[in-house]
């Protein structure tokens, strides 16, 4: 199994790029994962879209550089392959989906190197598909030995400071903690924990999982995350592209907001001067 080599479409962006967008790099606050630098903070997933053509919208109004497939989704064979709606110059990052264990992740990592894919993978492994809940012994595991293997490792992991920092310790580029359940749209139901995994990462962390509008994204840029994915908003969306625009500026407002340090909760305080009114 080979990957395409010819996979750029020509499509519409919608919206253009303003000065909002270029905040980051104007700021000199590049994104940077196993020496490797991008713009944009936004990945994106590949499942549940309608159509090729969906896809590549969405890609190209996000403005997106990363995005992920999962290997069973990619099938040299058929008539209409995912890869030629995916640009050559965004990284693709396989994704073990399906894995119910450390063997099978490696399996499906190894497959991939094998098929002349990026080396970069997006590590998950969901034992329980009801749920679809990361096993956090398993994840480890397999992210231990990926490592060993030379793969850049993106774990999908519960939101556990605990099991983050260990996952950062055996040599993994980011911790992608859940905001919450996959497909969800419930946002950030585990609030509290990333904020801890955030304080504490010497890498990048990328929210993951249950993102279901653009003010949650805006809300994980906000507690400092340095990146998020979102799949099911924006492929499920009546408007793909237009829900992936409103992403893509959602997480740079959030990031725009973190950088110029957003106020503490606090009791009331009055904005204007309680004293020296005018007679």
């Amino acid at each position: 199994m080979t990957a395409n080599p010819t996979r750029t479409p020509t499509v519409e962006t919608v919206g253009s790029a303003s000065a909002a967008d270029t905040v980051a790099t104007d700021n000199h606050d590049s994104l940077v994962i196993a020496g490797r630098t991008f713009r944009s903070r936004l990945f994106l997933g590949t499942g549940k879209y309608a159509s090729n053509g969906q896809l590549a919208g969405a890609i190209a109004s996000s403005g997106t550089e990363i995005v992920t497939v999962a290997l069973r989704r990619i099938d040299p064979s058929a008539t209409e392959d995912i890869l030629d709606a995916i640009p050559e110059s965004v990284l693709l990052l396989t994704n073990t989906s399906g894995a119910i264990d450390a063997p099978e992740a490696l399996r499906l990592a190894r497959l991939a190197r094998a098929a002349g894919l990026p080396e970069w993978i997006k590590l998950e492994v969901t034992p329980d598909p009801r749920h679809l809940l990361p096993d956090p012994v398993e994840t480890l595991l397999a992210a231990e030995q990926m490592c060993r293997e030379g793969f850049t490792v993106l774990p999908y992991c519960p939101a556990d400071p605990v099991l983050a920092k260990r996952l950062e310790e055996v040599g993994c580029a980011t911790v992608m903690p859940l905001g919450s359940w996959i497909g969800s749209n419930q946002g950030l139901r585990t609030r509290d924990a990333i904020e801890m995994i955030v304080a504490q990462a010497a890498v990048p962390v990328v929210v993951d999982a249950g993102l279901g509008a653009p003010s949650h994204a805006a809300l994980a840029m906000e507690l400092g995350a340095s990146a998020v994915l979102v799949n099911t908003a924006i492929a499920t969306a009546s408007d793909p592209a237009a829900m992936a625009a409103a992403f893509r500026l959602a997480v740079v407002a959030g990031r725009s907001g973190f950088l110029a340090g957003l106020p503490t909760a606090g009791t009331p305080s009055a904005s204007s001067p309680l004293t020296g009114f005018l007679g």
